[in-house]
C-alpha cells in the first residue's frame, strides 16, 4: 500500500535466554499517531530496540518491513538512514561533542549531502527556541550536564533537526514536570505531517493529554491484548491495567 509506512509481522524476540515478545502485529501508515502502552516489564521497550534491530535483543521469528523494505536484519546506521528515528529513555552523554556538531554529523549521515552551516545553525536556533532550550545549550557538550528534561527536549530537537520518516519515543514523557511534558508535546506537534508518522512508548498517560492519537495498542506479557482509540487511553487512566490481561 502507498501509504503503509511499517509493518511487523508475528515477532517474538529474546533478551537473552528470557522471551520477552510473543508475537508482535504491528502496522503504521503514514500520518499516524500510534501509542503503545502496557505496566512495566511488558514488552515496550523491547519492541522499539527490535525495530532498530539492537543487538542486545535476539528476533527469533517474525520479521519488520519499512517502506515495503524488510529491515528486520539491518544494522541501526542502516535503519537510522531508511528515514527511522529512536529517542532513548535515558539518552547518553557524550563529552567532547557539542549538540550543534552532534546534530550536524547526524545529518549529513542521514541525507549523505554536506551540511550548509549557517542554514544549518539557523534552524537548529529557531527549533531550540521553539522548545525552550537555552540558545547557549548549542554549544555544550551533548547531553553533559543535562537535566532529565533537557536530554528529553534535546532527544525532541534531534528528531525535529533531522525529520525522520518515523519516530519511535520511548518513555518520553518518564520523570518530566508538567511544563517540559507540554514543551515536548509541542515539539511532536511540530513533527508530525501526513508523510511521516510517530509511535509513542509510554506506561502513563499524561504526554497524550494534547495530542490526536489515532491507535492505542495495550502490550501485557509480550503481546498486543488490544488496539483501540483514544478511549483506551481514558479507560487505562481510570482503572489502570486491570482491565487487559495477557496471558
Amino acid at each position: 500500500m502507498k501509504n503503509e509506512l511499517l509493518q511487523i509481522n508475528n515477532l517474538h524476540v529474546n533478551a537473552g535466554e528470557k522471551q520477552i515478545l510473543k508475537g508482535i502485529d504491528l502496522k503504521i501508515n503514514k500520518g499516524e499517531v500510534h501509542v503503545i502502552m502496557g505496566p512495566n516489564g511488558s514488552g515496550k521497550t523491547t519492541t522499539a530496540n527490535a525495530i532498530f534491530n539492537n543487538p542486545e535483543y535476539k528476533k527469533i521469528e517474525g520479521n519488520i518491513i519499512f517502506e515495503n523494505e524488510d529491515i528486520t536484519n539491518l544494522s541501526p546506521d542502516e535503519i537510522a538512514r531508511k528515514g527511522i528515528f529512536m529517542s532513548f529513555q535515558l539518552p547518553e552523554e557524550i563529552p567532547g561533542i557539542s549538540v550543534t556538531n552532534f546534530l550536524k554529523t547526524a545529518k549529513n549521515k542521514i541525507t549523505g549531502e554536506p551540511v550548509k552551516i549557517f542554514k544549518f545553525k539557523e534552524e537548529v536556533k529557531q527549533k531550540m527556541n521553539e522548545l525552550q532550550i537555552k540558545p547557549e545549550y548549542s554549544e555544550r557538550d551533548l547531553n553533559v550536564g543535562f537535566s532529565g528534561g533537557e536530554k528529553k527536549k534535546n532527544e525532541i530537537l534531534q528528531m525535529l533537526v533531522l525529520n525522520p520518516k518515523l519516530a519511535i519515543l520511548d518513555e518520553t514523557d518518564s520523570g518530566l514536570d508538567v511544563d517540559a511534558i507540554n514543551v515536548v508535546s509541542k515539539g511532536i506537534e511540530m513533527f508530525k505531517n501526513k508523510d511521516n508518522a510517530v509511535l509513542i512508548i509510554t506506561h502513563n498517560a499524561k504526554i497524550l493529554k494534547s495530542l490526536k492519537v489515532d491507535f492505542v495498542h495495550v502490550l501485557v506479557n509480550g503481546k498486543v491484548v488490544k488496539t483501540g482509540g483514544e478511549e483506551i487511553i481514558k479507560d487505562i487512566e481510570e482503572n489502570g491495567y486491570k482491565n487487559y490481561k495477557g496471558e
